[in-house]
Formats: structure tokens, sequence, C-alpha cells
């Protein structure tokens, strides 16, 4: 886990080695400032002269100034390279989530990777620089604190013994009872996230039944769990002090009362005034550095739970990859599915799609009709390779879509899927997703077929009308041509229509499809739709139930041998005539 995270460090490792010097440079003066106090106490206190005095003043100063310089540089280099960590590492799991198929991502929330990207990154950019700085200070401070200890005060030193294991069981203690409530939380900031999230996405549909107060009691409850959980893990980490305190003052008195009792009992040959003020500076370090050291641990073991996160992020294998030698160029919109079978996941009970075979040449128009939940969504979503096949085989261009480069195929195929999703920015922006040196004529042309113009012309800044995060500006039939336009941008082999144009008037959708049919006529064009006028004039319509292909055939010939077209046509043109 280490290994795979310190990959991320790659530029920003100078400045973390720096920080590891200035840190050493920082402990070693400030283990020698009490070592020269003492000097300085013994000298005034032996009567020394004022010169010898003011010299050693002045190297006390030098080492002030120069410990103060170390610490500045070491705070600096350190901020800068736990920041650039963090920047890399935010870096290095967002590209990774890119690489996943539909498969990966369904195995991680939407709200996961967000807590993932966001707070779990930020506990491990402070693990980041606790170990860089902190985790080194402590030891260090500890090791040359206890040595220059024994070496001003001799058996007086002895006390350590007695208040550093006591400390340190102390702190274990804690931890040991801090750590499974702090392991805990991660989960549940998941869970706040997701609430959030499901809100804000639904807020028209929260407002519209007036579930404002469920809402509202689903987050507190989220948000009070991880607040006991907090709560408790801190009431037990606030326990550092008071131990803290009890060492320290310990200390304190008994240096003062045995320190001042050799002190005046051998007139000062043993120990004397300047040696009992660098062991209580001494001792004081000494404690600090244990209590410091606790709390990295705590905070370690916490980012634990938080690198653990991300590096399952980045452990994640992709299910989808280009084979050895790809083929990278898509030569038409034929496409043929052999005795295709298809789940989601290994561990499913049944097959999403069984038994398909399918034949659709390059330049049909192809309808698919059946009720919600038959597969074909799925159907749809193996053309580009979003899902492979389990078993059987899918060929655009007469090449198995396996053997393709993902990006060649995909770029090949364009989607419209069921949930239209707009970016913020402007209308051009937002059309030129489908292609990113579109000039304004193609775009023009594109949302003339996509039957887009005409609402886009009339708004004041026209193509450069702003949306909204989502598209919450527009309607949803306006939603969805501006979506049709963008894929049409992309001048694809092959176009699919998820249930794209139900949003829209029948009229509109009359257009769009003759418009297709004139302007695209090479182009595959795949139809999902609930209604049967979107798609009676296609070539061949694929009616599916239960996740296989129940029938297909022209209009006329469904509406003959299908009972399940038959019954929905009959369904739809009785409501129209009633109507």
């Amino acid at each position: 886990m280490i290994r795979k995270l310190a990959k991320s460090i790659r530029e920003y490792k100078l400045p973390s080695i720096l920080t590891l010097i200035f840190i050493i440079g920082e402990v070693i003066i400030e283990c020698l400032i009490p070592f020269m106090t003492a000097d300085l106490v013994n000298r005034i206190k032996g009567g020394d002269d004022i010169g010898s005095v003011v010299r050693t003043g002045l190297i006390l100063i030098a080492m002030a100034i120069l410990s103060l310089c170390c610490g500045g540089i070491a705070g600096f280099t350190c901020a800068k390279a736990s920041a650039g960590f963090a920047k890399n590492l935010r870096h290095d799991v967002f590209s990774r989530i890119q690489t996943y198929s539909f498969t990966n991502i369904d195995k991680f929330s939407s709200s996961s990777l967000v807590t993932r990207l966001t707070t779990d990154i930020s506990n491990t950019q402070m693990a980041y620089m606790m170990i860089i700085r902190t985790a080194v200070r402590s030891p260090f401070m500890f090791i040359f604190a206890v040595i220059m200890a024994f070496m001003m005060g001799g058996s007086l030193a002895m006390t350590f013994v007695i208040v550093i294991p006591v400390l340190v069981f102390g702190l274990l203690l804690i931890s040991r009872y801090a750590m499974p409530a702090f392991r805990r939380v991660f989960k549940k900031y998941d869970r706040l996230n997701e609430s959030i999230e499901e809100n804000v996405r639904g807020m028209r549909v929260v407002k519209g039944f007036s579930r404002e107060e469920h809402e509202k009691e689903k987050f507190n409850t989220a948000a009070n769990d991880i607040c006991a959980d907090f709560t408790n893990s801190e009431m037990i980490v606030a326990c550092n002090t008071p131990i803290m305190q009890f060492c320290m003052y310990f200390n304190m008195v008994f240096i003062l009362i045995v320190g001042s009792q050799l002190t005046i009992t051998h007139m000062g040959k043993v120990i004397d005034v300047g040696q009992i003020s660098a062991m209580l500076t001494y001792g004081m370090q000494i404690l600090m550095s244990l209590m410091m050291l606790s709390m990295i641990y705590v905070m370690l073991t916490m980012s634990a739970e938080s690198m653990k996160r991300i590096c399952e992020v980045l452990d994640e294998t992709p299910t989808l990859n280009d084979p050895a030698q790809p083929v990278t160029q898509v030569s038409d919109g034929s496409i043929s599915f052999s005795d295709v079978n298809f789940k989601y996941y290994e561990g499913a009970e049944r097959y999403a799609l069984s038994d398909i075979d399918l034949e659709i040449d390059s330049g049909m128009t192809v309808g698919i009709i059946g009720g919600t939940g038959v597969g074909k969504s799925s159907l749809v979503q193996l053309i580009p390779r979003l899902y492979d096949v389990n078993t059987g085989s899918i060929k655009v261009g007469g090449i198995d879509v396996r053997d393709y480069s993902i990006e060649a195929l995909r770029g090949s195929v364009a989607m419209v899927l069921q949930k239209n999703l707009l970016f913020s920015g402007t209308i051009k922006e937002n059309l030129r997703w489908g292609n990113e040196n579109a000039t304004d004529e193609e775009i023009t042309e594109a949302c003339k077929l996509a039957q887009a113009h005409e609402f886009i012309s009339a708004f004041p800044d026209g193509y450069d009308t702003y949306i909204e995060q989502g598209g919450t500006n527009v309607s949803g039939g306006q939603k969805q041509r501006l979506c049709i336009a963008r894929a049409l941008l992309k001048n694809p082999k092959i176009l699919i229509l998820d249930d794209s144009t139900s949003a829209v008037d029948t009229r509109t959708d009359s257009l769009i499809r003759r418009g297709f049919k004139e302007y695209i006529p090479e182009t595959t064009k795949i139809i999902i739709a609930q209604r049967i006028s979107s798609v009676e004039d296609a070539d061949l319509i694929i009616v599916m139930d239960g996740g296989k292909i129940v029938s297909k055939g022209t209009h006329s010939q469904l509406i003959e041998s299908s009972s399940i077209y038959r019954e929905i046509y009959e369904q739809q043109t009785k409501g129209g005539d009633e109507e």
C-alpha cells in the first residue's frame, strides 16, 4: 500500500527530502540550546565576566534564529511536498476511474468515489505531512533529548525510566479504544454523501412530494451517527492531555525536589542550577515528543483506512482493455450478434440477455420495442463495448468488438442515453463534446437536424446561452434534442437513441426521424422507443421480452406475426382514437 501511494510523490521528492534534513537540523539545535543555557546559568552563578556571558548569549540567539529558519523552511517544503503529493494522488485516482468500465463503476457508488477523492485523500495528505515532518521530528527529539538528559543530569535522569513507560502505556490504551470508531466513520461518510447527492439530484421530486422533512431526518440521522462516533473517539483521545500533564508535573516536581537536594547537599559538585533548568527543558521535550508520537499513531491509524480505500480504487483492474494489436478503423456500421449471453456480474442468478442472434446491415434503421426491464438498453450498451458479453460475440464492421481499440470503437458509435446529461457551460460548449473541432456551421446543421435550432435561436444569447449544471434551465424535450445534436456532431457510423425522444411531441419526433433518413442514410440508426410511431417506418423492428428477442421484422410483418407488438400497437392506436 505504501509503495503504491509513494508513486504519487514523483516531482515532490526533493521538497520531501529537504523537509527531513531541515527538521533534523532544527531538532539538533533545539537539543543543544538547553545545554548552552545551562552553561550560561552556571557561568553567571560562578561570577564569570560579562564578556563571556554576552558571547554565550549571542551564540544562543544565533542558535535560536537558526532553529527558527530551519523550522520555517521545513514548514514551507513540507506544505509544498504534501500538497503536491495530494494533487498527484487525486490525479492518479481520477485518471484510474476514467479507465473503468461500467462493470468497475458498478462496484463503487458515486458518493463513495467522491469521498475517496476528497475526504480520504485529504486524510492521506495530512498523514504524509505528519510522516515527513512530525513523525521525523518527534522520535529524533525524543532520542536526542534522552541522550542529553542523561549527559546533563546523570542519575537524576532516571525519572524518565518511570515517566516514559506510564505515558506510553496510557497513550497506547487510548489509541486502542479510539481507533475502531475512526475506522467505522468512513463508511458512514459514504452514506452521508449519498444522502446529499440523492437530495440535490432529486430536489424537484423532493419538493414535488413535500418530502423535505423526511430528507432532513434522513440526513440528520447520518450526520448524528458520524457525530456520535467522532465524539466518542475525541473523548478518548482527549485523555492524552491529562495523562501528559500528570507525567509532566510529576517529572517537574521530581527534578526540582531531588535536584535541589543534590545541589544543596553536594554544593553543586554533582549537579548545579544550570543542569536542573536543562533537565526541566529536556523533560518537557521528551514528554511532548511522546505525546506527538501518540497523535501521529492516532492520525496514521485513522488515515490507514483512507489509504486502503484509495488503493482499492487504484488496484481495481479495468475489465475492458485494448487487445495487443487493436484494430483502429471501423469500416462501416454493420452489426452482428452471434449467440450472445450477458449478465452484469458473475454472481447473477440469470442472464440479462440470452440467445441473442441478430444481423443489422450498415445504414439500416432498426427499432427496438419491449416492456420495461426486458434488456433493450443492455443490448445496445454491448455494441460500443460498455460491457463485454459473457458468451458469444458481437461484430461491428465485420470485426469482433473486442479486437478494436476501445477509443476507435466508441469514436464510431454515438449514444443518446435515457438519462440525458448536459454539463455546465454554453450550448456551443456542450455540443462540441461530440466534436471539439466542429465549426459554427456544422453545429447549426446538427441542431437543425435534431430540431433544436429553433428554440436555441429564441434564447437571447442563442448558442452562447449558458446551461446550468445538469441542464436544469432547459426542458426535458430541449435537453433531448441538444443531446441528439451533440451525438450527430460526432459523425458516427452507428447512432443509438435509447428512448431519447420520449420527451418530444410526435411531430418533432417524426421530423427528427425524417432528417436522419435524408441526411445520414449511411449511418446505422438504432432507436429504442416506447411509441410504435417512433419505429414503425424502420427497416427492422425487434421485439424483446425477458432478455430475449421474441420477434423481428417490419411493422406490417409484426402486426401479423407478433402478439406482443400487436397488443402494444392496438393499445396506443386505441388511446389515440379515443383522444
